[in-house]
């Protein structure tokens, strides 16, 4: 599979470092500022006296053995949705979340991308590292957003403004669904380029996830630094002298 090509003006990344380079080189390159190449990160409005409005969050990347997980948050205007065509991203195919990944960076009132990485899940565990994802998405579209509706049955704690979750949003809410969108889409990005520094995976095909042929390579090869040492597919494939060292993690279902 070929990977996908550069991120849009408009792109800023919230990725927690890594001890090792070879991670390191692996990921998208950012900056802080808005409007700055492959920063996960833009706005069409940043005025102060701007009215609140809702933010819709949502994850990608809980399951996988390996990799981030991402979270965006979509801000639109209000009345009607600019962007046609929105549904759950696991809904739609590869080229058409491309297709509304840019529409919706293009017409979003504001939008923020966040990658949480795999030695911070080790550290923290999923749950909470899509929760720090969730409030570190949130916080991005604040200089708009006065309140936030995540996909989900939870709320990450502290969060700086009113929120609601909603089972089930990302095939209901418009905001959501487009952040599920950006996450899919910017996550499977990411895997494409970690292919690239580590062929023997097929991060490319599986983005990931515990498909039989990850299973496989994982056996075979071992981890590389972007498995999540704490998930137990992964801890079974390291020497056991490593294995005692991370909280067991459920691998979950493909999606």
């Amino acid at each position: 599979m070929k990977p996908p090509a550069a991120n849009p003006p408009g792109y800023d990344a919230a990725l927690p470092a890594r001890a090792d380079a070879a991670s390191a080189a692996a990921r998208p390159a950012f900056e802080g500022a808005r409007f700055v190449q492959d920063n996960h990160c833009g706005s069409r409005l940043s005025t102060s006296d701007s009215p609140p409005l809702v933010a819709g969050i949502d994850e990608a990347g809980r399951g996988p053995l390996a990799g981030p997980v991402v979270v965006a948050a979509v801000v639109f205007a209000p009345g009607r949705t600019p962007v046609n065509g929105l549904d759950d991203s696991k809904q739609l195919t590869p080229a058409r979340r491309e297709t509304l990944y840019l529409r919706i960076v293009e017409r979003a009132l504001a939008w923020h991308v966040v990658f949480i990485d795999a030695a911070e899940i080790d550290r923290i565990n999923i749950y909470h590292a899509t929760m720090l994802g969730m409030r570190r998405a949130l916080e991005g579209v604040l200089h708009v957003a006065g309140h936030a509706r995540i996909d989900g049955n939870a709320l990450p704690r502290d969060l700086p403004c009113p929120a609601e979750a909603i089972v089930g949003g990302d095939a209901s809410d418009r905001a959501i669904m487009a952040a599920s969108i950006l996450a899919k889409v910017t996550r499977d990005r990411h895997m494409c380029t970690l292919h690239q520094r580590w062929p023997g995976y097929g991060f490319d095909e599986h983005k990931g996830y515990a498909t039989p042929a990850h299973r496989a390579a994982l056996a075979r090869l071992g981890p590389c630094p972007e498995h999540r040492r704490s998930f137990a597919p992964v801890r079974a494939a390291l020497p056991d002298l490593f294995a005692e060292c991370v909280a067991p993690q459920p691998a979950e279902t493909v999606v």
